[in-house]
């Protein structure tokens, strides 16, 4: 699976956005996406912002961005999307999003993309 970010960019504090993952390639093995973020502070660490499952299309939001932030699947279009509202100046970051499918072993896979900065201003 390849995975392509876009919509990232820089918005004032109190704003919105909406990322988007495309994914391509074996889109149909995919069982879970989501979001990551790593902020640009030296030492930082990535952090799981939203996720979603294939079936049943359960969500999960890390709780700094719960109530502002919604994750999105569009099946037929095979994207992702993350609509952040209300945006802060700590949700300045990398957004990389990610897909989990099974190998042919059924191992898991994970498939990164190549990130998208979003910077919000004070």
């Amino acid at each position: 699976v390849q995975l392509v970010e876009s919509g990232g960019g820089l918005v004032q504090a109190g704003g919105s956005l909406k990322l988007s993952c495309a994914a391509s390639g074996s889109t149909f093995s995919i069982y879970a996406m989501g979001w990551y973020r790593q902020a640009p502070i030296p030492g930082s660490q990535r952090e799981l912002v939203a996720a979603t499952t294939s079936v049943g299309g359960n969500t999960d939001y890390a709780d700094s961005v719960k109530g502002r932030f919604i994750i999105s699947r569009d099946n037929a279009k095979n994207t992702m999307y993350l609509q952040m509202n209300s945006l802060k100046p700590e949700d300045t970051a990398v957004y990389y999003c990610y897909a989990d499918e099974y190998g042919s072993s059924w191992e898991p896979l994970r498939s990164w993309g190549q990130g998208t900065r979003v910077t919000v201003s004070s």
